[in-house]
């Protein structure tokens, strides 16, 4: 039996997550959990709240009611997210280490503090900016830390200096990684898509986050663009220990790649296990076919006499 990481080591804890847009009821009652180490993929048909939790996590979206625990280091313990949630702050270090409440934070201290970086479905690249330069201005947190805000950078202050070399060497890493090291000097918008898929992935990288949310990240790659994408993402749960949450309507690469498998539809968790158990799971199978509730016996019955 696979090892559920995200039963025994949970990165992020999702509880009774319930969206709102005036009466329509976007994400209803959503509870999941993303294991540390993990690639979670989040999928479903179109509509169905997906881009929605995705902003909740990443704080664009404020939800209506529900709780997102992430223990930086650690287990989301629920005595210890207990103990937060009714202290009102939004963070508090306990024996394991930082958890911190996203659902009461800006999304700016998520990615600064609880250290969850994001892509978006339409690459937000700095298309002027060289490669490069993409890299290092994601790491502008550092930089203006080790500035004194400016001061300390316009008078070349040794630990501005030394931050900045770091800045560059992190850069260099990740341009290697997405093999893009030959272009560091060229316009980011002039790179070909998929490049910049990687791209934005390696600058979301740079700012070394312990949860790394994808939306779409295979929109539009070929097969060939998708492969390297797998390469990419396996590579850097492996090599950086980073967890992953993606949205994605690619299957192949959902497939390929999951530690773990979250389905909505309408807004509901329909399914939750393993790829294997995904794939079979007529529930599924019904909500991609747009299938009705009272016809997913139905599907159950064929797909039974199939592997019959």
């Amino acid at each position: 039996m696979s090892v559920r990481r995200w039963m025994s080591d949970p990165l992020l804890v999702v509880e009774h997550l319930t969206m709102r847009f005036g009466g329509l009821v976007a994400v209803n009652d959503l509870s999941f959990q993303v294991g540390r180490g993990d690639i979670t993929a989040l999928i479903g048909p179109n509509g169905a709240g997906k881009t929605t939790v995705f902003n909740c996590v990443t704080g664009f979206y404020k939800p209506a009611q529900g709780r997102l625990a992430l223990a930086r280091e650690g287990i989301a313990r629920a005595d210890d997210v207990a103990k937060l949630t009714k202290s009102g702050r939004r963070h508090q270090r306990f024996a394991d280490g930082h958890i911190y409440l996203l659902e009461r934070m800006a999304d700016f201290e998520i990615t600064r503090e609880a250290r969850v970086a994001r892509t978006f479905q339409n690459i937000r690249l700095f298309p002027g900016m060289t490669v490069l330069e993409n890299l290092i201005v994601a790491q502008h947190n550092v930089l203006m830390r080790a500035s004194g805000m400016s001061f300390l950078g316009l008078i070349g202050w040794p630990s501005y200096r030394a931050r900045e070399r770091e800045a560059v060497e992190k850069a260099a890493f990740w341009l290697n990684e997405i093999g893009l090291t030959e272009r560091a000097d060229d316009p980011a918008g002039a790179l070909p898509y998929g490049a910049q898929r990687r791209l934005e992935i390696a600058r979301a990288m740079c700012t070394d986050p312990v949860l790394l949310c994808l939306d779409e990240p295979a929109a539009g790659l070929n097969p060939r663009e998708s492969a390297e994408l797998n390469d990419l993402l396996l590579g850097i749960r492996a090599r950086e220990g980073t967890s992953i949450l993606l949205i994605e309507h690619d299957m192949s690469v959902v497939m390929q790649i999951s530690d773990h498998v979250v389905v909505l539809d309408y807004g509901v968790r329909i399914a939750d296990g393993t790829p294997d158990e995904i794939r079979n799971d007529p529930r599924v199978i019904a909500a991609y076919l747009g299938v009705e509730d009272e016809e997913v016996a139905e599907v159950e019955a064929e797909i039974a006499e199939l592997s019959s």
